[in-house]
């Protein structure tokens, strides 16, 4: 009995209009909420969680560091003599690799003193098997060096150095030279006389190896090198960027000591020993320069060559 009754009041109390304590809220229903917002707005949508993820990450992105060319790969340094010269003349190593039962003589234990005192190089001991391996059987002498690839700079990037240090842009460009150690001299050079970097092509050309590092008597250190896929493509860039372009030939039309552009921004284009100035990069060029020589020698080293204009643009930038 108790049951029915029950069930009865149930039916008898399903009655019309709103009911109390309910605070009108069928009669707010019935007057719309209006056009639904999109996914994005909504605070508990997941499409509004990945887009308030995304802007939180846009807001506290920084720029990546901008590159110039491929990234330079890792090089061994091997043997007694050239280990020791490396780790002595500032060349970046992460990594001694030392035979095991090796003799100890004057010129492991100077490597291995060098090495520590860096304090950021690896020592790590090896068999001569896998030494072996790893220089493809060169004769290491129970030595080696692992160099860490070179990080290039971009060729906008020395611009912008130069101008925030309130500077005339003195910048060189290389075109064809292949000796690390000729591309060693010339960065030390241009950071002797004020320069602010280096251009290199990617292709048929020296990068910043152990070799060019040593010639560069650490100025490498302090000396940006860009690498670029296009010479002719980034002079472009630059003489849109209000920068003259010179080159260096033997048949210039003017002597260094008369072209006065070099007292402004401006980037020295040095060709090979052999070739000079390929055809593109020669028509890129504002002015086509030679260096007068009354020994009557044909050329010049491209690392002396290169001092000889630095000096000229530092001498006119002081007067």
């Amino acid at each position: 009995m108790a049951g029915n009754s029950q069930r009865r009041n149930r039916r008898t109390s399903n009655k019309k209009g709103a009911t109390v304590g309910s605070g009108g809220q069928r009669r707010r229903g019935l007057e719309g909420k209006g056009p639904t917002p999109p996914a994005e707005d909504r605070k508990k949508h997941k499409k509004n969680r990945i887009a308030t993820a995304k802007a939180r990450q846009a807001a506290t992105r920084r720029p990546a560091p901008r590159r110039g060319g491929a990234k330079g790969t890792s090089e061994m340094v091997v043997g007694r003599n050239p280990v020791f010269e490396a780790l002595r003349d500032g060349v970046p190593a992460t990594t001694l690799y030392v035979q095991q039962y090796i003799d100890n003589d004057e010129r492991v234990r100077d490597a291995l003193q060098l090495a520590g005192e860096r304090g950021n190089i690896n020592l790590m001991e090896a068999p001569r098997a896998e030494l072996d391996r790893m220089t493809n059987g060169l004769n290491h002498q129970g030595l080696v060096l692992q160099v860490p690839p070179y990080e290039y700079a971009h060729p906008q990037d020395l611009l912008e150095a130069a101008y925030d240090n309130h500077d005339t842009p003195l910048i060189v460009a290389l075109d064809g030279v292949t000796d690390p150690r000729n591309l060693g001299a010339i960065v030390r050079s241009t950071s002797a006389f004020g320069g602010h970097g280096v251009v290199v092509p990617e292709r048929r050309a020296a990068g910043m190896t152990a070799g060019a590092w040593k010639s560069s008597a650490g100025t490498a250190a302090r000396t940006p090198v860009s690498r670029v896929t296009n010479l002719t493509r980034a002079l472009e860039d630059y003489k849109k960027a209000g920068v003259t372009i010179v080159g260096l030939a033997a048949d210039g039309e003017h002597t260094v000591e008369q072209l006065e552009a070099l007292a402004g921004p401006v980037v020295i284009v040095i060709g090979s020993e052999g070739k000079g100035l390929g055809r593109l990069v020669g028509e890129t060029c504002d002015y086509r320069v030679r260096i007068s020589m009354p020994g009557g020698a044909e050329s010049l080293n491209a690392g002396v060559a290169a001092g000889i204009v630095l000096y000229e643009a530092a001498r006119r930038r002081k007067g």
